[in-house]
């Protein structure tokens, strides 16, 4: 199959082990008022799936093998908060095993004083390429997992190495209404590389814009912001009637190739890895075949480059 493939990166992929000695499930509960989402490899699939949700269990073995047969020469090992919380030993050792193929981005409290800490150590001892943070808003708009004065020492490690700060906003209404914190943000620290996960989960709505509306084109101001166009998108365009393929052009339109990557979002959205690579090839047909490439595999590989700052000097 890879001789057919175009050559893919995937910049979420939220690995899961088989081995539950070394690697011990801790399944986090949602909150009672929290929107619903999708509980993925730890429980029945729901949400935006589907009438025949499919759910395998990404482990790095059988991730290897999917990806050779893909095309995909690389992934971003995204840790899964849901399976296994703030305890990010598995992806950290996959990608310790695994440096030609996968990079890690971890979860962590951003409102716990230790967390600066252990980002400069991750960086340190296992080259790590990314911090994510999310949640979502409190009845007064605020958002302290992304920019209380904990959550702001987080971004202060994150601006010294120079890596990516990995976002998604989980709350009603999407996130349109996060914009003005992530601009401030982006002004503050200069040497972050943000990257917003699921194109900042707009609300669809009819075009030109889908949903991608002026604050959006506030965001695409910001050179040092990019976007992930993930399966997550694809199910909401496919459950609510949208053209997934017009969506990622308006995204492309707005943002550029350069700041739009693909990742599947396997371990959480279901499906079969093959099927998520053929839909996001499916979706591609309105981009040029320079922009294919880009949002294929070049924007993510040289977005979660390794060596944080030390990747672009």
């Amino acid at each position: 199959m890879s001789d057919t493939r175009p050559l893919l990166f995937d910049a979420h992929a939220h690995l899961v082990a088989d081995d539950q000695q070394r690697y011990p499930r801790n399944p986090m509960q949602r909150a009672a008022d929290a929107p619903y989402r999708p509980p993925g490899v730890i429980g029945r699939p729901g949400g935006h799936h589907g009438p025949n949700p499919i759910n395998e269990v990404p482990d790095v073995s059988r991730m290897r093998v999917w990806m050779k047969e893909e095309n995909v020469d690389g992934a971003v090992a995204v840790q899964k908060r849901m399976v296994y919380r703030y305890d990010n030993s598995y992806i950290l050792d996959s990608s310790d095993a695994h440096p030609e193929l996968f990079s890690a981005v971890v979860i962590l409290d951003a409102e716990d004083p230790g967390t600066p800490d252990l980002v400069r150590r991750y960086v340190r001892e296992h080259d790590l390429v990314g911090l994510r943070l999310f949640g979502g808003r409190k009845p007064d708009g605020s958002m302290p997992w992304l920019d209380s004065p904990h959550a702001l020492k987080s971004w202060e490690a994150v601006d010294e190495a120079g890596i990516v700060m990995d976002l998604e906003v989980l709350a009603q209404g999407g996130g349109g209404p996060a914009v003005p914190a992530l601009l401030a943000l982006a002004e503050r620290y200069r040497n972050v590389r943000i990257v917003l996960d699921h194109l900042l989960e707009p609300e669809l709505h009819d075009g030109p814009h889908f949903g991608m509306d002026a604050r959006w084109e506030q965001l695409a101001a910001c050179e040092r912001i990019s976007f992930k166009f993930t399966s997550i998108n694809l199910d909401h365009c496919r459950e609510e009637g949208f053209p997934a393929n017009q969506v990622l052009r308006r995204a492309v339109d707005l943002f550029g190739a350069e700041r739009v990557m693909w990742g599947s979002d396997i371990g959480t959205s279901s499906g079969t890895y093959k099927d998520m690579v053929q839909r996001m090839i499916d979706a591609s047909d309105l981009l040029s075949p320079a922009e294919q490439r880009a949002v294929w595999h070049d924007t993510g590989r040289r977005v979660f480059a390794k060596g944080g700052s030390r990747a672009r000097a």
